[in-house]
C-alpha cells in the first residue's frame, strides 16, 4: 500500500495562473478563458511517489489517475477532457501553447508540483533535466483523452471544447482548492 501523503496547506501553496491566446490551430485557454494553472510544491517529496500520487488522487475522486509518463516531445493538446498532471519524479522545462507562440510559456517543474492543463491547451517535453521525469495523469472521472496536435481537420474537435463541464471539486483539495477559482 502507498503511503498516504498530505497536500502542502492552501494557505502555503503558491499557485501560478497562465491564459495563453489561440496561436495557429491551437486553442490554448481561448475556448473556455480557463487557466492554465501551476501548484507549486503541492505535495511533500520525502516520501512521495506515483502510487502516492494516485491513491490521494482515487481518495479525493475528482479525477481518475490513467498513466504514468514523462510528456511527449511533440506539442499536442486534448479536446474531449481538461488534464491533471502531477509530477511524480524529477525536473523538466516544459512548454505551453505550442512552441511558435510568442506569447507561450516555458515552465521548469518539478517532483511534487501539479498542473491543471484546460483542455485545449498545446503542451510538450522541451527537456528532461535529470533523467527519468515522470508524472501521473489524471482525468475528470467519466472522461477518455484524445490527441490533437492543431492540425487542418481538428476544428469540430476544438470546438467541442466549449461544452465541457470545469472541476466542481478541485482534483487535489476537493472541495476547496484553486481549481474552483480559476
Amino acid at each position: 500500500m502507498a503511503p498516504k501523503i498530505t497536500p502542502t496547506p492552501l494557505a502555503s501553496l503558491r499557485v501560478s495562473r497562465h491564459s495563453i491566446p489561440a496561436h495557429g490551430l491551437i486553442p490554448n485557454t481561448s475556448v473556455q478563458n480557463k487557466p492554465l494553472l501551476h501548484y507549486h510544491g503541492a505535495f511533500p517529496t520525502a516520501t512521495l511517489t506515483a502510487s502516492s500520487i494516485e491513491s490521494h488522487l482515487t481518495s479525493v475522486g475528482v479525477v481518475e489517475p490513467q498513466w504514468r509518463f514523462t510528456m511527449y516531445s511533440t506539442t499536442h493538446f486534448h479536446s474531449t477532457t481538461h488534464e491533471v498532471l502531477c509530477i511524480s519524479r524529477g525536473r523538466a522545462r516544459l512548454c505551453f501553447g505550442g512552441e511558435d507562440n510568442p506569447e507561450r510559456v516555458e515552465k521548469v517543474v518539478e517532483q511534487g508540483d501539479v498542473l491543471v492543463l484546460p483542455a485545449g491547451v498545446g503542451h510538450r517535453l522541451l527537456e528532461d533535466l535529470d533523467g527519468g521525469f515522470e508524472m501521473v495523469g489524471s482525468y475528470p472521472k467519466g472522461c477518455n483523452w484524445d490527441m490533437c496536435y492543431g492540425k487542418k481537420g481538428e476544428e469540430t474537435k476544438v470546438q467541442s471544447i466549449s461544452k465541457l463541464p470545469w472541476f466542481e471539486n478541485d482534483p487535489i483539495y476537493g472541495e476547496k482548492g484553486p481549481v474552483l477559482e480559476a
